[in-house]
């Protein structure tokens, strides 16, 4: 395993970083205990997850995901051993079974509080906002559009302060944030460093071969400012394992479960996908280790975030740390995200 520090820390995290928003519904708590064994066993020490999780999101399973962890974490006594981050989400209409009021000083004690309940720990190392509260571009949706009733109200400073006293209550370690554009990652830079604040140490945002956005403006931002990018969805919600055009899914392949994250079966995915298998054959490589190992090789990645609903999908996962892509290889990749850039934003 590679490792890395989270920025401005001395937070050591494994290079990969495990996964788990399908536990509590594509998988069996018994399955998410085994990936924590296999995924510890082979070093990857860094697990993500929130209280919206598993997804699909519903009042029904609302926060399993942390549950299995906080009881394997009881079982196994193996808190120590891992680094954790959570989320807390925010606020519309696919999170109104979890709360109704946005970022403020009680919904991000109440969050923090209830995580630390259900993952039985006193402390998450890493705390993430989920999305942003305000009208932004984020999920798929290319470009911004202006909504001039929008309602929102500045809160960067204050969400910092808040944040400030639950890390130094010893609640939380570090804060990040997640699915945010470059002019919110700046405010809350900026809000850190004029007002002696706690610094967003980390962006967890969609990087795959079929989604390179980040490159734009963020990339420049995590370079300068050293804010590690948590790259989530590197294979495509599995289109970059190949299955898919090859013919090799199941009834139980997401995609065919939930037909909400069609972002990456459009017809340009699928071209760009063929593509890229081709490339992964001309040189010997299984395409999801290749599709993985791509994401690893960024500069500015601090942690890729693998998700598995098999100990065999993990496993391979897992092994892409050890594939390196060549000169050669990434020309290829190059030269087809020139022809298909970012089919699935």
């Amino acid at each position: 395993m590679i490792y890395t520090n989270l920025p401005n820390t001395n937070i050591k995290v494994s290079k990969l970083c495990l996964g788990t928003m399908t536990w509590g519904n594509q998988n069996t708590q018994d399955d998410g205990f085994a990936q924590m064994d296999l995924a510890l066993d082979r070093g990857v020490n860094f697990f993500d997850t929130a209280e919206l999780y598993p997804v699909p999101a519903g009042a029904r399973t609302y926060a399993d995901t942390e549950r299995i962890i906080g009881n394997w974490f009881q079982k196994t006594g193996q808190r120590d051993k891992v680094v954790l981050a959570s989320k807390i989400a925010g606020t519309g209409d696919y999170t109104a079974h979890i709360r109704t009021k946005g970022f403020c000083k009680e919904t991000l004690e109440d969050a923090v509080n209830q995580s630390l309940k259900r993952l039985k720990t006193d402390y998450i190392d890493l705390f993430q906002l989920h999305w942003p509260e305000r009208n932004a571009n984020y999920f798929g949706v290319r470009d911004y559009k202006i909504d001039a009733e929008e309602r929102w109200q500045d809160n960067f400073n204050e969400i910092l302060q808040v944040f400030d006293g639950i890390i130094k209550s010893g609640k939380i370690r570090e804060i990040g944030i997640s699915n945010e554009k470059a002019w919110g990652t700046m405010r809350y830079l900026e809000e850190a460093k004029t007002h002696g604040l706690p610094k967003m140490i980390t962006i967890q945002n969609p990087y795959s071969l079929l989604n390179r956005t980040f490159e734009g403006d963020l990339a420049e931002i995590s370079y300068r400012e050293n804010i590690g990018l948590l790259a989530y969805s590197p294979l495509a919600c599995g289109v970059l394992t190949g299955k898919y055009i090859q013919g090799k899914d199941t009834k139980d392949s997401r995609l065919n479960l939930f037909e909400r994250f069609s972002r990456y079966s459009s017809q340009n995915c699928t071209e760009a996908t063929k593509c890229y298998l081709k490339i992964a054959e001309d040189h010997n490589l299984s395409m999801t280790q290749m599709a993985l190992a791509f994401v690893n090789q960024q500069a500015f990645l601090t942690s890729n975030i693998i998700g598995a609903t098999s100990a065999a999908q993990l496993s391979e996962n897992i092994d892409s740390i050890d594939i390196h892509l060549n000169e050669e290889i990434l020309g290829a990749i190059n030269e087809v995200h020139e022809a298909q850039p970012n089919p699935a934003t």
